[in-house]
Parts: structure tokens; sequence; C-alpha cells
């Protein structure tokens, strides 16, 4: 349940809300939201409690949600979430399109990204520079000397940049350099990591687990809701199924049934989908019309020099073929390109 407290409620009653919903065995948490505040519970207490809070007269509306996930449900919000990113919004009426490579390398590599890429007509610069990997010889990042990198290049691009974040110790640090958190498909349920990317009120990519439901997806954004971040954009990068010729399998029926079930933003991962990237443009027009808010894409000058994932990198001059083969696409389903 979700209580929206009435503008100007008086902290007494606040707080007689709290106790009588205590006493009625439930653990109220209170939320502020978008310059309210919110008292949500796991459930609804039983019919005096309802008839008692309201002779407490707390509350502006109360509201039951079907969804487990309340805060990111359409039953608590219809309107669609736009999430802006410095000046940037994902969501609305335009995609947005996020490239970048897969690691940060060097300077040069991410500067000469960077501008190939904001000339081609991306809204954001994703660069990993904590890179979890399944093993652990394969490149592991820059770390934190990769965060001024980042900042430099969103300075000299005007891009706004994204980057992963592995630990709850990192978040401050990172948020410092960069102006949205992204927690990966290894992360989606370190529920100490949600917390704290929810706490710092950063706009956050939470990306769907390898093996997740959606049901387990949205309650992970929950995490990051409950602590009073609205913030957050939903990311679709497939999912471990039993098929080998790709490196997950995309479900871009999750999509439209985000799209029906909460009132946050969806991307989709093409890339880290596939893992090939034959295939990375096919997925990308399948998930704008499927009815994605945007698409983030990997991006190397070279990719067959790239220090991860060198296989699923488009090239510049592939990107720049894929974006203008997009263009028609998004107008026909209504949308455009940011």
């Amino acid at each position: 349940m979700i209580i929206e407290a009435r503008k100007g409620a008086s902290p007494e009653a606040l707080e007689e809300a709290l106790d009588l919903l205590r006493r009625a065995d439930l653990d109220p948490k209170v939320v502020a939201w978008n310059e309210r505040t919110l008292i949500v519970t796991d459930r609804k207490p039983g019919s005096v409690g309802l008839a008692q809070l309201a002779e407490i007269g707390i509350a502006e509306r109360m509201v039951h949600p079907t969804l487990k996930a309340q805060l990111a449900s359409r039953d608590f919000q219809v309107d669609p979430t736009v999430v802006k990113v410095r000046d940037v919004p994902i969501g609305g009426d335009r995609l947005t399109i996020i490239a970048g490579p897969c690691s940060v390398e060097s300077r040069e590599h991410l500067l000469e990204t960077g501008q190939a890429v904001r000339k081609l007509g991306t809204s954001m610069l994703r660069g990993g520079v904590f890179k979890p990997r399944t093993s652990p010889y394969e490149f592991q990042g820059l770390g934190e000397e990769g965060l001024p990198l980042l900042a430099e290049v969103r300075e000299a691009t005007g891009l706004p940049v994204v980057t992963e974040v592995l630990e709850p110790e990192k978040v401050d640090v990172a948020a410092k350099y960069t102006d949205m958190l992204q927690i990966g498909t290894r992360n989606m349920q370190n529920f100490p990591l949600l917390k704290a990317v929810g706490r710092s009120k950063m706009p956050v990519l939470l990306k769907r687990g390898m093996a997740a439901t959606i049901e387990e997806w949205l309650q992970a954004a929950e995490y990051i809701l409950l602590e009073g971040n609205p913030n957050v954009v939903l990311c679709e990068r497939g999912v471990r199924t039993f098929e080998k010729a790709t490196r997950n399998t995309l479900d871009l029926s999750a999509v439209p049934i985000v799209k029906r079930q909460t009132h946050l933003p969806i991307l989709v991962d093409p890339s880290h989908a596939t893992g090939r990237r034959e295939l990375v443009g096919p997925m990308a027009k399948a998930a704008v019309a499927a009815g994605a808010d945007g698409i983030l894409i990997e991006v190397h000058p070279k990719p067959e020099l790239a220090l991860s994932d060198s296989n699923q990198q488009l090239s510049l001059e592939e990107f720049a073929r894929l974006i203008e083969e997009l263009r028609p696409l998004a107008e026909v389903v209504g949308r455009g390109i940011r």
C-alpha cells in the first residue's frame, strides 16, 4: 500500500499514521518522492486501520498496487516517467541513443570515440571503467583512474556519460565524475549496491539480470525507488537460455510488458544480448519497433583491437549506417531520434 500524504500534513499526524500501521504489524517506510511524502507498506491494513487512517486525515490518496514493485507500478503512477540525465531526457516522444566503447582503454581512445558518436547523433556516451569479467585473466578496466577521463571527454563533447559501478563504496566517487550510474546484470540483486545508488539520487540504468524474471527485475528497481530516487531507467540486455548461437537471448517481449506494468522508461542493449556485431543492427531495429525508449550500443574505432567484447562492438562506419537506418523506423513508430 502507498499512502500519499497531503501537503501541509503535520509531523504529529504523520507519526500517528506510522504508529497505527506499526500496531497493525506492518513495516511502514517513509519515502521522500518528488517533493511529496509517501508512506509505503508491504500490504494494506484491515478495514479498521483504513478507517482510522481516514480519521487522522493525513492521506491525499491511498493506492493498493497489484505489483509487488509498488512504486514502479502503473497503479501508483499512470503517466510515463521521463528521466533527465543532465539535459538529455530518457523517455517521452523521442528515442535516446547511448553509444561508446565497452571499456575505457585510454584518453585518446575515449576522446576519438566520443567525438565521433557525437557527430553521428548520439545523446549520451557509455564507457566502462570497472569491468566485471567472467575470467579473472580478462581486462578488468582502468578502475578509478578512468573516471576523470569520462569527465574530460564529457566536457569536450557535451555528452552526458554513464558507467557501471560495482560496489556501494564506489558510488560516491563514480557519481563525482559521471551523470548516470549503471547497475550491470551481475549486480541486479546486489541489494546494498541498489540502496546506495538509490541514496545517491543519481539517474540509474538498471540492467536485467542474466537469469532474472521481469518480476525480479522490477523488484530490484523498487529497492532504488524506495530510497526516494525516482530516476530509474530499465535496460533489457538478454537472458541466458540453452541457445548458443547468440551470447544471450534477447527478450523483446519484456519491452511491452514493462511498458504495461510500469511507468519507468526502458532501453535495449542489443550488443550484450547478441554478442555478434552483425546482429546488433537487426535487434536494435526490432527494439525500436517493440516500443523501447532508446538503444544502448557498443562502438569502437577499431573493434578488432578492443580490449573487451571485440566481437560485439560496431565500428564507427557500421554505427553511422545503423543510425541512418533507425531514423525512418523511429518516425514510423511515431518517435524520432533525440
